[in-house]
């Protein structure tokens, strides 16, 4: 009898380390498509961009030693030890990105939450300009692929190339409104095809030139760096091109944990990206010796896809333009849920947020984003015109980021984990001077393309400062006109208007003072409804709130009834199902058809004498009139709700 338990229980055991396990493989091979997308196709340009920058008075061996070692350092140092194993462990909640990290420092550093938003908001800024470039080179460097195509080399031509990019990149995000859950699913086995077939490439050239290994060693970078002065700067701005995407291992890691991302870096990502970083290496190392024996002269050339024999070529290409898109649909979704983080944490005015996806609510899908990123996208495709051009604008805004992000780090190490001043310093300081001196590095290639991502960063930033400005400003006019409700609640006691029937509920952005909607409907209706509910929605600095612990009431009278819901900064907003979750029983049940929704609009004017300068005045009106209505942001059903507003003069 207890031996049949023992077994069962065993048994039982057993299956469920199973079953763990099988959740985990999921989870990494989910995170090959999402998080690597970006990071894993950074070897179809980053190399050749890199060996381009030493290559203007002529190389040697050595300086493809140099160059390949930087390269293979730049991964170790930055995304293994500063992401895998350091900025990992700094999540809110399972939550990672520059916002998540943001809101984290927030909460353990009340003093210097203004340093803390300005650093978010240049974080999210960079973002975009990153989100915009991504899509643009990544899939513009797979088509180039096609030139490579043994008998296609005069056959396609430049004004082809950028076509075919450009119908792919628009049917992509014309795909966008529809969803991509299903196509998701293939994004982990098409991109682990894509990590073993070019590591597997770079395997069969490394043994052209095993003296290529030596590139492992960082005397080589070092020595590269000491003998090549300015040159050696613009060869590192290069050379960062090989860790873009980096953030995306935090940034995803509420979708697949901490572990399955290690796991599949550490394990699948770096070996493949390194075997075919070594393979460029050594095919180019051979090249050089084959131009010197012919006493010709050695040209840099598309190294990744000149590796595959010439049969592969075509599947090559083919894989390699999966492979970006896939990338380029990680970036695109990154930026819908930066948008949404951005909207909840005050930094953006609503936007309208389409859920694809019955079952996964981080499927969602933002119009304006969408539109921003494809016009962007098809300006850099057509303006630079080649991947080359593009990839001295793409290394500023991610090394910017990371800059940021580092920034952050040293907050939530001192504040939340209680760290020792020294520790902290010995800890940071390195991690912050390697990231100052690649974006140092980048920003040597302002003139060259890297004024770009600056601009839409700054076109960001600047929408973040005026909305964060304006809505500050407007909450202070508001506050001077307004009176507390309890004090109206106790005016109503003494002199009580006209009641009618249901339930009435007000939204505000202050939880003290008496709603503006409140007051117009008083003043203009004069009738109170027999149960009133002031509601304020509040996003807290953690990512998602329990469904028990959203909604807080206060009682002030017989009349009135103070309430806040709470949302995560990675929730969206759904005021009648959390409310009717919330009171489901009792005296305060919520009844849909006899409950009506006031909601506060006022009508801005600028002015040229008070407030903000009269151009952002115009700016943040702009952005207020263009706002999502609250009624669909907040899915609060239309005939239902009840707007009042007056004229505000900011």
């Amino acid at each position: 009898m207890d031996m049949r338990i023992d077994v069962a229980s065993a048994d039982e055991a057993s299956g469920d380390s199973r079953q763990r396990r099988n959740d985990k493989a999921a989870l990494m091979l989910g995170a090959l498509g999402v998080v690597f997308g970006d990071i894993g196709t950074s070897p179809i340009y980053a190399f050749r961009e890199a060996l381009a920058q030493a290559a203007n008075d002529g190389i040697v061996a050595g300086e493809i030693l140099g160059v390949l070692s930087l390269a293979l350092w730049a991964l170790i140092l930055v995304v293994t030890c500063k992401y895998v194993l350091f900025l990992m462990r700094a999540d809110n909640n399972g939550e990672g990105g520059v916002l998540a990290l943001m809101a984290l420092a927030q909460r353990s550093t009340r003093k210097r939450r203004v340093v803390v938003l300005a650093l978010g908001a240049i974080g999210a800024a960079l973002f975009y300009g990153d989100g915009a470039i991504t899509p643009a080179l990544s899939v513009l460097s797979a088509v180039e692929g096609l030139k490579t195509i043994p008998g296609m080399e005069h056959a396609i031509s430049r004004g082809m190339i950028i076509l075919i990019t450009c119908s792919i990149l628009i049917a992509l995000f014309l795909i966008q409104s529809r969803g991509t859950a299903i196509v998701g699913r293939l994004f982990g086995p098409v991109c682990l095809i894509w990590f073993v077939t070019i590591g597997a490439v770079g395997l069969l050239h490394i043994a052209d030139e095993p003296g290529i290994l030596l590139a492992l060693s960082p005397h080589n970078g070092v020595l590269f760096m000491a003998n090549h002065g300015t040159t050696g700067l613009f060869v590192i701005g290069a050379v960062f091109l090989t860790v873009t995407g980096a953030e995306a291992l935090t940034a995803d890691m509420g979708h697949f944990g901490v572990q399955p991302i290690r796991t599949g870096w550490l394990f699948i990502v770096f070996p493949a990206l390194a075997l075919n970083y070594l393979g460029q290496g050594a095919f180019a190392l051979n090249a050089l010796e084959e131009a010197a024996r012919r006493g010709t002269e050695f040209t840099n050339q598309d190294w990744f896809f000149l590796m595959a024999p010439g049969a592969a070529r075509i599947p090559l290409v083919l894989l390699a333009t999966c492979a970006t898109v896939i990338a380029s649909q990680a970036v695109i979704t990154g930026a819908y849920s930066l948008t949404r983080q951005a909207i909840q944490l005050g930094l953006l005015p609503r936007l309208k947020i389409s859920q694809t996806s019955a079952t996964d609510a981080g499927q969602i899908y933002l119009p304006a984003i969408n539109n921003f990123l494809l016009a962007g996208v098809l300006i850099l495709v057509l303006g630079f015109g080649s991947s080359s051009a593009m990839a001295a604008a793409y290394g500023i805004s991610v090394s910017g980021t990371m800059v940021v992000t580092t920034c952050l780090g040293f907050l939530v190490v001192r504040r939340t984990w209680g760290w020792s001043l020294p520790l902290t310093l010995g800890v940071i300081i390195p991690l912050l001077l390697l990231d100052i001196f690649f974006f140092g590095a980048n920003i040597l290639r302002v003139y060259e393309g890297g004024w770009a991502p600056l601009i839409i960063a700054l076109g960001v930033a600047t929408l973040i400062a005026t909305w964060v400005r304006g809505r500050k400003l407007l909450l202070s006019i508001d506050q001077s006109q307004s009176i507390e409700l309890d004090e109206l609640a106790r005016m109503l006691r003494a002199r009580p208007p006209e009641r009618v029937p249901g339930m009435a509920i007000f939204l505000s952005s202050d939880m003290e003072a008496a709603p503006s909607a409140l007051l117009h409907n008083l003043k203009h209706n004069k009738i109170l409804h027999e149960r009133n509910l002031a509601l304020t929605i509040n996003t807290v600095d953690s990512p998602t709130v329990s469904p028990a612990k959203r909604l807080d009431m206060t009682n002030i009278d017989e009349n009135f009834t103070r309430a806040v819901l709470s949302y995560g900064f990675m929730e969206s907003p759904d005021i009648p199902r959390d409310l009717a979750f919330a009171l489901r029983q009792g005296d305060n049940k919520l009844e849909p058809m006899q409950t009506s929704y006031f909601i506060g609009r006022s009508t801005l004017r600028p002015s040229k004498h008070s407030g903000m300068p009269f151009w952002q005045d115009l700016l943040f009106i702009f952005l207020y009139r263009n706002a999502s209505d609250p009624t669909d942001f907040f899915r609060i059903p239309a005939n239902r709700v009840v707007e009042l507003g007056s004229q505000t003069t900011i």
